[in-house]
């Protein structure tokens, strides 16, 4: 729980997306620790290993008081699933609104031996569904970080005098060498700081095309695909991939450069796709510009980022019809 302030927010006034994300993926990372070390056994420390899609339900604004609340939902042989909720307090009305909900995965990684993943302990569920349940989704989101592996070949490249509104025009890039207080015991970059990189960039992508405030909406799926170490230069690069009228799809991915004592050449470490929208000073919905699309590689990309801003309607549209049912 702590008081939002100036420096975690835009020039608007509401708190960087990077920022909220951060706090979650540091709830995340406490409980599954202590879960991981809650019996005798390997001293470890809770790894992330990925993010699902998590929506920016309502702003956070500078003056509110952020809470964090984490609780595991289910753990398998050596991952842990953690749902955290962000609720934001006006403490001047006492006025109170949920802002975040996340899953989060981790893996614990041995403090003698950082390549080790050590057995979690097992969680004891209500009901026999909701391990069923569980077990589905640790199923899905493993078939999908592979998937998203294996397609994460491409590179941002610059482009010499972009129009307005094209791919390149916008496309950015945050160079970082990792610090030791970027990083945990074992000597890694924590993923909330990675995650806080990537909402920065993303954000400035989303600022380049339509000129305008902008603010974070949603993030698909991040997969921290393999660690970064203390040392590191890291890459951050961000590019458009589609616009309706009221949101931008920005891919984001995080390249790794070892860069002290390490032969190893420059490898993929970390993706995802953020969702941003375009607002006026009065907090209002303002029309995206089209993204013109250049290429054939651009083109496709576009048609994808359709495909998914589809699915996520749909999938919304579905869940409102249920509510309203009930």
């Amino acid at each position: 729980r702590r008081i939002m302030r100036p420096d975690d927010a835009n020039i608007a006034g509401n708190v960087h997306g990077g920022t909220i994300l951060k706090m979650i993926e540091e709830a995340g990372a406490i409980i599954s620790t202590r879960h991981c070390n809650s019996q005798a056994g390997e001293p470890c420390v809770a790894a992330l290993a990925r993010v699902e899609r998590t929506d920016f339900l309502s702003p956070m604004c500078i003056g509110e008081v952020a809470n964090v609340s984490a609780e595991i939902t289910y753990t398998s042989r050596h991952s842990v699933e953690v749902q955290v909720n962000v609720m934001s307090e006006n403490i001047l009305t006492g006025a109170k609104k949920v802002t975040n909900k996340a899953t989060l995965w981790y893996v614990p990684l041995s403090l003698k031996n950082v390549n080790k993943v050590v057995e979690v302990p097992p969680i004891q569920y209500a009901r026999k569904e909701q391990e069923d349940e569980g077990k589905k989704r640790y199923e899905e989101q493993k078939l999908d970080r592979l998937e998203t592996k294996q397609r994460n070949g491409d590179v941002i490249l610059p482009v010499i005098n972009p129009e307005p509104h094209t791919v390149g025009y916008s496309q950015s890039s945050l160079i970082h060498l990792v610090g030791p207080s970027d990083c945990t015991l074992l000597g890694f970059v924590h993923g909330g700081v990675t995650m806080k990189l990537m909402d920065e960039v993303a954000g400035i992508v989303a600022a380049r095309h339509c000129k305008t405030n902008i603010v974070t909406a949603s993030v698909d799926a991040i997969n921290f695909h393999e660690k970064i170490k203390k040392g590191c230069v890291i890459t951050v690069s961000g590019r458009m991939t589609f616009t309706s009228n009221k949101s931008m799809e920005i891919e984001v991915f995080v390249d790794a450069d070892p860069f002290v004592d390490e032969p190893r050449e420059r490898y993929r470490a970390v993706s995802a796709f953020f969702t941003y929208v375009s607002l006026s000073k009065e907090g209002k919905p303002l029309p995206v510009p089209q993204l013109l699309t250049e290429t054939e590689d651009e083109k496709r990309r576009f048609e994808e980022g359709k495909g998914r801003y589809l699915q996520t309607k749909a999938k919304r549209q579905a869940q409102m019809q249920q509510a309203a049912q009930q």
